[in-house]
């Protein structure tokens, strides 16, 4: 049996979701986060079924940069468990034949745990617990994970009915703006890299972090702070297209995935979306200034890899950042 300061920390992370509402999004990514220190895991995924294939919509830990990533349904331990419905476990990775060996490889995993997620009698995802550590996990790690998974599945009751479809967008969309949220743009630019390469044409990945926020909500509260945001996504779509996706990827941070045939392309549409975000938005007849910073990287020309494509975007918007920050202090 779990000792009793593990099933307190069972209710308190009860309490948080609770408190979280129907955002299963946020709730799936706080449920992840919680492994680790509860059973003291290396890493947590929850993983979707979606037409054939198992979807990382929430992941911490080792398994944190692996966020969108896909694997398929009929050679991975999470479809097995999907397909049967039951707890699986794996002692060691490396002479396990039901898993997929590659992607254990590649996130670093030599142990895990697999708990699934029922909806409607039905098992559509899974919540996994890894570790890098040989045969990690035994029963009091599975009853203390029994007991978060029975909580996510009600929350997935109580979000949608159990209407699969709407299952998905409570998954994918941030509930604040109703963009794709980061575990969807993972997803999609893992998918469009996959598929660019394949045509050889350009996407552009754009980082726009909100400058000011902070001073928006300290200053004028969390109401004017959270109105900022959703007028900054509504912005943010005026100047793209329905070929783009727009994501928020946390807090002041949002990301787009744009395919260009131009280098220039993505200069305008940076040009477009500065012009669109300085205006200032009048909340309750008071305005608020609009600010961001803007990087970008390009695919192929810049490289393949998620992980520097996301960095070298990222050290662009930080410099634009920096820049600005120096003008303000001349």
């Amino acid at each position: 049996m779990p000792s009793n300061e593990k099933l307190l920390q069972v209710i308190n992370i009860q309490t948080e979701l609770a408190k979280l509402g129907l955002d299963l999004g946020a709730v799936m990514q706080f449920t992840v986060e919680q492994v680790l220190p509860l059973i003291d895991a290396d890493g947590a995924v929850i993983e979707l079924a979606e037409k054939g294939d198992m979807v990382y919509r929430a992941a911490s830990g080792i398994a944190e940069d692996k966020l969108g990533l896909r694997l398929k349904m009929d050679s991975s331990l999470s479809g097995r468990c999907v397909s049967t419905g039951e707890v699986l476990t794996c002692a060691d990775s490396e002479i396990d034949p039901r898993v997929d060996i590659n992607a254990c490889r590649q996130i670093g995993l030599r142990s895990m745990l697999v708990v699934p997620l029922k909806h409607l009698g039905t098992t559509v995802g899974v919540l996994k617990a890894m570790s890098t550590r040989v045969n990690k996990f035994s029963e009091p790690e599975l009853q203390l994970l029994n007991m978060i998974t029975e909580m996510v599945a009600a929350i997935m009751f109580l979000s949608e009915r159990y209407d699969r479809d709407a299952l998905f967008i409570k998954a994918t969309q941030d509930g604040l703006t109703g963009l794709a949220n980061k575990a969807f743009f993972m997803d999609r630019l893992r998918s469009t890299l996959t598929q660019k390469q394949a045509i050889n044409q350009s996407i552009a990945i754009v980082i726009c972090d909100m400058d000011g926020l902070k001073q928006i909500n300290d200053n004028l509260g969390h109401r004017v702070g959270d109105a900022a945001i959703q007028e900054f996504a509504n912005r943010m779509r005026l100047v793209t297209t329905d070929k783009d996706l727009i994501a928020r990827l946390g807090g002041d941070e949002f990301g787009i995935i744009s395919p260009i045939k131009q280098n220039q392309d993505i200069d305008d549409l940076v040009t477009r979306l500065q012009a669109e975000l300085l205006l200032p938005l009048l909340f309750e007849s008071n305005p608020v200034q609009l600010k961001a910073s803007i990087g970008f990287s390009i695919t192929p020309a810049e490289g393949i890899e998620i992980d520097h494509l996301l960095d070298l975007a990222d050290k662009r918007m930080y410099s634009v950042k920096r820049a600005r920050y120096a003008a303000k202090m001349k």
